[in-house]
């Protein structure tokens, strides 16, 4: 029987981990045959060399270069371009990630040509519809055919929309975390020589910060704010910014004083090293949230709703707006004891087998 075809879309971090994941069960189980695709969306010619090296990754068989630009622009010039491939490849079915614009390109020109859509990480929900996430993620949701959800609260945000009833005809599957596959997978190949001598942190004294989000970079005051109070965090802690290059760029630009080390991407293992040596994280990125958690490090997300409430739920992250008082007062907050910790919001670890069989399953 021939393999049926799947194209993979990604274009941020996230994505490439996430890729990464169900790209090596494909390769095991040699049911499919995957082409990838990068739109460019959160390009970086380093960022992107150390992910997908790193995870060992299959090279992106196109590279679709779209990046700073505004939202719509953006959307319609991927779809043009996705559209082309599609056209190209004639794949039998489309896989995307999470809540970029990325996805919602592919998904939206995906299912004009009647090609289906699988999404994995959908019925994520925070209520926000100021941001563009929120949008993409039910938009995506409702044109694919099956949406792989990573929590409970997630497949209950599906069926409390309708899915799985008459009225919409998209499978659903709790099929817990493709992330923390990938994460389990690291741990249990953990070495300390992973780490590079000259970049111990501080044990349970470190601070390991990223900062992306187009509402905390773009807008200045947001971005001082966070600044602000990481710079105040470091005064008895050691506050390591992983920066994007977006935001290394505006804080270059602004002119904003940091008296803390800005450190450039890292590539994964170092990352979740760094996490499971820290003692806390504070991001506005959804992705480390969750690996903070799988690492049983407290978080504290800088937004103003949170996306991961299971997380918050359990005590061991808190969210705040991009201010500093309220930063700060949070990082408080986060000091102090918390009950047990709860296992298996995010499955069992094999989430990537349960979704490359599914998806095997419904183009056979």
């Amino acid at each position: 029987m021939t393999k049926k075809k799947i194209l993979t879309v990604v274009g941020a971090r996230p994505q490439f981990i996430k890729a990464a994941a169900i790209s090596k069960i494909i390769k095991r189980k040699n049911l499919l045959n995957e082409v990838i695709v990068h739109t460019g969306q959160h390009y970086d010619n380093n960022m992107s060399k150390i992910f997908f090296k790193k995870l060992k990754i299959k090279k992106p068989k196109y590279f679709l270069k779209v990046k700073n630009l505004t939202h719509n622009l953006m959307i319609s010039k991927m779809i043009n371009r996705l559209d082309k491939i599609y056209e190209k490849e004639k794949p039998d079915g489309l896989i995307v990630y999470g809540d970029t614009n990325s996805s919602l390109s592919a998904a939206i020109s995906a299912k004009k040509r009647m090609i289906p859509v699988f999404h994995i990480e959908s019925g994520v929900r925070n209520q926000d519809e100021t941001m563009p996430e929120e949008s993409n993620r039910y938009l995506i949701d409702r044109v694919s055919s099956i949406n792989f959800c990573a929590t409970e609260l997630n497949f209950k945000n599906l069926i409390r929309e309708g899915f799985g009833t008459d009225s919409i005809k998209s499978k659903i599957f709790k099929s817990g975390d493709v992330m923390y596959d990938l994460f389990l997978n690291f741990k249990n190949k953990r070495k300390k020589k992973l780490f590079n001598k000259k970049e111990i942190l501080k044990k349970n004294k470190s601070i390991i910060c990223t900062i992306h989000r187009e509402s905390n970079i773009e807008n200045i005051n947001n971005l001082k704010n966070i600044i602000l109070a990481l710079n105040e965090l470091n005064i008895d802690n050691s506050v390591i910014l992983i920066a994007h290059p977006r935001t290394k760029k505006k804080i270059l630009e602004k002119k904003i004083f940091c008296n803390f080390k800005i450190h450039d991407p890292i590539d994964y293992e170092k990352m979740m090293n760094y996490i499971l040596e820290s003692k806390l994280v504070i991001t506005d990125s959804g992705g480390l949230v969750r690996e903070a958690y799988f690492a049983k490090k407290k978080s504290l997300f800088i937004l103003e709703h949170p996306v991961w409430p299971e997380i918050i739920e359990q005590g061991y992250c808190l969210n705040a707006p991009p201010n500093k008082s309220k930063i700060l007062n949070a990082y408080k907050n986060l000091l102090k004891p918390i009950r047990k910790f709860k296992k298996n919001i995010f499955g069992n670890g094999k989430a990537s087998s349960l979704i490359v069989s599914q998806i095997n399953k419904y183009l056979n």
